[in-house]
């Protein structure tokens, strides 16, 4: 073996010292970049950011305060007795009711009709494109003009009860009875399964082919296909449009209202006309416990949904 002199071991260890300052340097510029980055990323998340603290989350920890006070004048804190008193109110009972019941039979018909539609449409059937514009329709049309198509239809002398005459019916007043619940998760149906089947179509798009190839290479029937691949990769679309049809339930209160106002039928007064009505009548605490409830449901059950898609969807991730 040869020994290095100590003039090549001199001059070896100045180019490992200048190899260092390089490094160091790039390094040093790296961080300064990231650093910049970082701070402009911030600058345009800023405006969002302040958007939502001042319109979400400290409005809800005022909602927070109000629950917990006798009024927002005298601010004296009363701890939990406005949630208990809204427990015992029955007209808060009824709406819990009847927003839960809404919630149960739409959600899933507007999951699984927009699904089944989906699977239709990506089927080759002649009038795609005209079924899919009658289905998506409803997006373009306002509320108003909504509302007012279903009392042309559902009034108490509207189009329905003219067709149940002509075969010999009687009349019926739909917004006025047990049926105005069905009237409504109808008038959910129609408003949204339109944008809920574009989601699952664009979710059965992305579905790689091969694997559907080889799975009817193994003899799998059209069944099997759909529920051990199509449900996999539909995971994520399924829980995304559960949460907005979810939201969506609990929105229709603005239909309701412009159908029937303040005090509609008792199987269709909703969580929000308790809302709307406390607020009307400057009953901020009540309105108040009424929105944290209402927001803990919703977190529960988001949350429930999560954890189930995260199931059936990781090993389609892996």
């Amino acid at each position: 073996m040869v020994k290095k002199s100590g003039k090549e071991e001199r001059k070896a260890l100045r180019a490992e010292k200048k190899q260092i300052r390089l490094l160091k340097k790039r390094g040093n510029r790296m961080t300064k970049t990231r650093r910049k980055t970082q701070v402009v990323s911030s600058l345009y998340i800023a405006p969002s950011f302040l958007g939502v603290m001042a319109f979400f989350i400290l409005p809800f920890f005022v909602i927070i305060y109000y629950s917990m006070v006798d009024n927002p004048i005298s601010g004296n804190f009363v701890g939990l007795y406005n949630f208990n008193r809204l427990l015992n109110n029955l007209s808060f009972k009824t709406a819990v009711s009847n927003t839960l019941g809404f919630s149960v039979v739409s959600v899933p018909l507007a999951v699984i009709l927009s699904l089944l539609l989906a699977l239709l449409l990506d089927a080759k059937i002649p009038f795609k494109s005209q079924f899919r514009t009658f289905f998506l329709s409803p997006m373009m049309v306002p509320v108003a003009s909504i509302v007012l198509i279903w009392r042309v239809m559902f009034d108490f002398n509207g189009a329905i009860n003219e067709v149940l005459m002509a075969f010999g019916g009687s009349k019926i007043d739909w917004l006025k009875s047990g049926y105005s619940q069905i009237v409504i998760v109808i008038l959910f149906l129609w408003k949204n399964l339109g944008y809920n089947m574009i989601l699952f179509m664009a979710a059965l798009g992305s579905i790689p082919r091969d694997i559907i190839e080889v799975a009817k290479l193994e003899s799998a029937s059209p069944w099997q296909i759909f529920i051990h691949i199509k449900t996999r990769y539909l995971s994520s679309t399924f829980l995304f449009v559960t949460i907005m049809s979810l939201i969506s339930s609990f929105k229709v209160f603005r239909e309701i209202y412009l159908l029937t106002g303040d005090h509609p039928y008792d199987t269709i007064y909703m969580m929000q006309h308790l809302m709307n009505n406390a607020f009307a009548s400057l009953d901020y605490q009540r309105l108040s416990a009424a929105a944290i409830l209402m927001s803990l449901v919703m977190i529960v059950i988001i949350g429930i949904l999560f954890l189930v898609e995260d199931r059936f969807g990781k090993d389609v991730e892996g």
